[in-house]
């Protein structure tokens, strides 16, 4: 014997046009709801969290000195997530911007490794070319891979990340090793001429800053007045249609990773130019994974892109005041800028579908 029941579940339905109001709104709706979710967990560990809060929202903000710092890590992220931005919205996916950082690194490093005694304006924008010569030509292996054997972006480009820091430590425990560093993994330090100028007297803020926001006004005429950035856009929303158009897959692959790929070699070669002044094995900071987080909180529009950098690199700033401050471990720094990224996915979901409650028949034996 059998009988029928109707059981009534969410269902989400896509909107037919998302509100630009609750688009605005999702960013900061995010960063407050993911605010209240740490600060339960800074509770619950023990930790002052008005001490905290203050220490990596407030604090950075609070004297010229700490947002002159600010300002200097949003150059990177900045460049970094501008470029992802344009591979993302045509649904590339590079996931190996800190390798491609890593590689702008190391080749703008040559110049004055190899050329110690160089002099001249010519060399910090020659190690800037060099920079972005190099995160392309790293992302052109991703590029490769995808279109030859379709292999997945993500994965390659996530994996030679990894290479691009092994072969970082094979040279600065090698070839480039500094012989008079008192054997720790580093190069020499950089002549005057192989730094890139200061914008602010009495900072560490320099023209990678410049850089970043020509990028960003660059990438918004890109993606939204040119020809191609409509192509890119178009292979992203509706590939079927764009491929029926005669926009060819394989070009999108090439160019968006190429793109992120300079971008991130561009920021590399700025940071070891600027407030490092030698290639070392901290360049790898985690730029290129925070920049994602930057990218898709700005809703991979360049506008929104250049607040949420500032946003990042305030977190960074805090976060290394709230460990010093308040005892906060670099892990739970680590959970906030996660969360943010988890609960604005969350948001944008919210954003562009609708619950929808309908009844589920289903049949049941007795």
């Amino acid at each position: 014997m059998s009988s029928s029941f109707s059981v009534t579940l969410p269902t989400l339905v896509r909107r037919d046009r998302a509100s630009f109001a609750a688009k605005l709104l999702a960013p900061p709706i995010a960063l407050i709801v993911t605010i209240a979710l740490n600060l339960s967990l800074y509770i619950a560990m023990g930790r002052d969290p008005v001490a905290v809060i203050y220490a990596m929202l407030i604090e950075p903000f609070f004297s010229w000195a700490s947002f002159s710092e600010v300002l200097l890590k949003t150059g990177p992220l900045l460049l970094i997530a501008q470029g992802l931005a344009i591979g993302f919205r045509a649904k590339v996916f590079n996931i190996g911007a800190e390798g491609q950082f890593v590689l702008g690194a190391i080749f703008a490093s040559a110049i004055p490794i190899w050329m110690p005694q160089a002099t001249g304006q010519w060399i910090w924008p020659a190690m800037l070319l060099l920079g972005i010569i190099g995160g392309a030509l790293w992302a052109s292996l991703t590029a490769f891979w995808r279109v030859r054997l379709n292999a997945n972006e993500i994965l390659v480009s996530l994996m030679l990340s990894f290479v691009a820091a092994q072969l970082l430590n094979y040279l600065l425990l090698g070839p480039w090793k500094d012989p008079n560093g008192y054997n720790f993994p580093q190069s020499v330090m950089f002549q005057y001429d192989a730094m890139v100028p200061i914008l602010f007297e009495g900072t560490r803020v320099n023209i990678s800053l410049l850089l970043a926001v020509g990028l960003s006004i660059a990438a918004w005429i890109f993606m939204q007045r040119s020809f191609i950035g409509y192509k890119l856009q178009v292979g992203g929303l509706a590939p079927r249609a764009a491929s029926y158009a005669g926009f060819k897959e394989s070009w999108a692959i090439w160019l968006s990773l190429i793109i992120g790929g300079a971008a991130a070699g561009l920021a590399g070669a700025a940071e070891v130019a600027g407030p490092l002044g030698q290639l070392q094995r901290s360049i790898s900071t985690g730029y290129g994974y925070s920049a994602i987080i930057v990218a898709y909180l700005g809703g991979l529009n360049p506008i929104g892109i250049v607040v949420s950098s500032i946003v990042m690199a305030a977190l960074y700033i805090g976060g290394d005041n709230a460990m010093v401050s308040a005892n906060l471990p670099i892990a739970a720094v680590r959970v906030f800028q996660g969360s943010l990224l988890l609960v604005y996915l969350i948001a944008v979901a919210f954003v562009r579908y609708r619950i929808v409650w309908r009844p589920i028949s289903a049949r049941s034996a007795l």
